[in-house]
């Protein structure tokens, strides 16, 4: 199991388009990947479920890759939230 925290910096949060993005590259991973906000834990391959979370900028996030390709899908959903302009 791999984990990383990451601090919202997009002025709009993960709204639909950033969700989506985070979603659709999540999905490309056999691993399990979950996106922890105070408290609660979601499916990062669920559209709903990291909608729900309501993450707004300035929000410390984790992001919980488990599974044989985990160090690959938690470096490659980094890459793309900095890449975005997402988090930090």
């Amino acid at each position: 199991m791999v984990e990383k925290q990451f601090k919202i910096i997009a002025e709009t949060g993960i709204h639909a388009r950033p969700a989506t993005l985070l979603v659709q590259a999540a999905s490309k991973f056999e691993s399990d990947i979950q996106l922890e906000y105070k408290e609660k834990k979601v499916n990062l391959k669920s559209i709903m479920g990291v909608m729900a979370l309501g993450v707004g900028q300035g929000a410390e996030i984790k992001i919980i890759a488990e599974g044989g390709d985990e160090q690959t899908a938690l470096s490659s959903l980094e890459e793309l939230m900095k890449k975005e302009g997402l988090a930090e």
